[in-house]
């Protein structure tokens, strides 16, 4: 067993706290969604007609060949946007759960983003399915966010800053 010398300025590292109801149900909340990036994914491709076809009456000047390949790039975009977005939900989930304070700051500023894609989204000639799925992905994070602001998630980051 490792001793520390004396006199040393070596703090002992106390244990973190256990987590609270407030960060069970933010980190809850951010699994699900990643489940709703995923399940995004399918919503973007079985819609990707409709999408196209919003495009087509909003874009006439567009060719059958141009709206093609807008429709092959909106399906990768959605492809590799779900993944990387489901990711990311992953990735905050554990960064918070683990206490880490800039986690609850990053994944604030990710919900402005996911405020200005929905904004987009519902501006953007797209099928309304999706323009739906971006007011629900916004209010799972909304509902992160609420509950990452928490005072007693507040106690739990603060205690994790306390350790260093």
């Amino acid at each position: 067993m490792y001793t520390p010398y004396p006199g040393s300025a070596e703090m002992p590292v106390t244990e973190r706290p256990p987590l609270p109801a407030s960060m069970r149900t933010a980190v809850r909340v951010m699994y699900a969604g990643a489940a709703a990036s995923l399940i995004g994914i399918i919503v973007d491709i079985a819609t990707v007609s409709s999408t196209k076809n919003a495009i087509a009456r909003h874009s006439k000047h567009l060719t059958a060949s141009q709206l093609s390949t807008q429709q092959h790039a909106l399906v990768a975009a959605f492809i590799v946007g779900g993944v990387i977005g489901a990711a990311i939900w992953v990735f905050m989930a554990q960064s918070c759960k683990g206490g880490k304070p800039w986690a609850r700051i990053v994944a604030t500023v990710l919900f402005g983003l996911v405020t200005i894609d929905g904004v987009v989204a519902v501006a953007v000639p797209v099928a309304v399915a999706v323009k739906g799925y971006a007011v629900v992905t916004w209010l799972i994070a909304l509902t992160a966010v609420w509950y990452l602001w928490r005072g007693t998630s507040s106690a739990y980051f603060r205690a994790g800053t306390d350790n260093r």
